[in-house]
């Protein structure tokens, strides 16, 4: 009797998919954009990824194994992603200890706190994103310049920094675009930002291939990026001269990042379409009203934390009907 097999209830589902896949295949997805901000960056892009990855490696494991008394999992790939994502959102000149200080609150606090992998309510990058943004602001809102900047170029400051300052100076918006990059140059990436800022061309190179390799569906990022291009051009046609038209808050920022890479959290967004569906709209909305109406020139990061401590609300009032059960 001992011998006999144990069979678990249905669902039966079986998958070539891991964590260790999914993980690695995301990072890969991020390599032409983090190859672009080294060509526009140099070595202080390099410096920056791996010292954030290091610390976030570094962190999972002494945590794991020293405090919460387990093997640690830092092969799995998630702690290394982790690392990438909060370097692709912080300045490429921002002082090597703030990137460990981050690297510890989105491993210690934004993820391992809760329980680990799968059981952390907020995208960790993003909780070591924000709070470096609150509690360093001077040092996460300065820009080195690139590179490889034309002489126009040459700014210390983002598009979206240089279009909220001029509006909230009084300037109208098609005075103060003249001295912002093109929306062609902001789709390959020829202005300041973060190093996941620099080129949105490339990252929505690498969401074709996760969309390829299904590591993710298109429903969160369309919703997202569809939400920020009706709501901010409802606001646009309605006074073209305070509000600037939607294409440029797609391309600039790290709306196509966020929406991509970060909203997309298989463990800090919805189970269900019709719930990727709100959450996806929630983010796009409070993105633009955090851009137009917020202290902050970007909200994407906001955003996304307010939607990720909705999703157990969202998930509990939109349940796919149990096999069997009644319509």
């Amino acid at each position: 009797m001992s011998k006999l097999l144990t069979i678990s209830p249905s669902p039966h589902v079986h998958t070539s998919d891991s964590v260790n896949k999914i993980m690695y295949r995301v990072i890969l997805a991020l390599v032409p954009a983090l190859a672009w901000s080294v060509f526009m960056f140099g070595f202080e892009a390099i410096r920056v990824t791996l010292l954030a990855v290091a610390a976030c490696m570094a962190f999972e494991f002494l945590i794991q194994k020293y405090i919460m008394k387990e093997v640690p999992q830092i092969t799995d790939g998630s702690a290394a992603l982790t690392g990438i994502l909060l370097a692709f959102n912080v300045p490429a000149s921002l002082p090597g200890w703030m990137i460990v200080v981050g690297a510890l609150v989105a491993i210690g606090v934004g993820k391992l706190s809760f329980g680990g992998l799968g059981n952390n309510p907020f995208n960790p990058a993003l909780v070591g994103r924000v709070f470096l943004l609150i509690s360093f602001p001077v040092h996460m809102t300065s820009w080195p310049v690139t590179q490889h900047a034309t002489v126009d170029a040459l700014t210390t400051a983002t598009p979206l920094a240089l279009l909220k300052e001029g509006v909230n100076a009084g300037k109208p918006v098609s005075e103060v675009l003249l001295n912002l990059p093109s929306n062609l140059e902001m789709l390959y990436g020829n202005m300041s930002g973060s190093l996941g800022e620099v080129s949105a061309l490339l990252l929505l190179l690498g969401f074709a291939y996760m969309l390829w390799k299904k590591v993710i569906t298109w429903h969160i990022p369309t919703f997202v990026l569809g939400t920020i291009f009706v709501f901010q051009g409802a606001l646009w046609m309605l006074n073209p001269e305070n509000f600037v038209e939607p294409v440029f808050h797609l391309l600039s920022g790290g709306a196509m990042l966020g929406a991509i890479y970060m909203a997309t959290d298989m463990v800090t967004s919805p189970m269900t379409v019709k719930g990727q569906l709100i959450f996806g709209v929630g983010i796009g909305v409070l993105t633009v009203l955090i851009r137009n109406f917020g202290a902050y020139p970007e909200g994407i990061s906001f955003a996304i934390l307010i939607m990720n401590g909705f999703v157990p609300l969202i998930n509990a009032y939109i349940k796919p009907k149990r096999f069997g059960g009644q319509k």
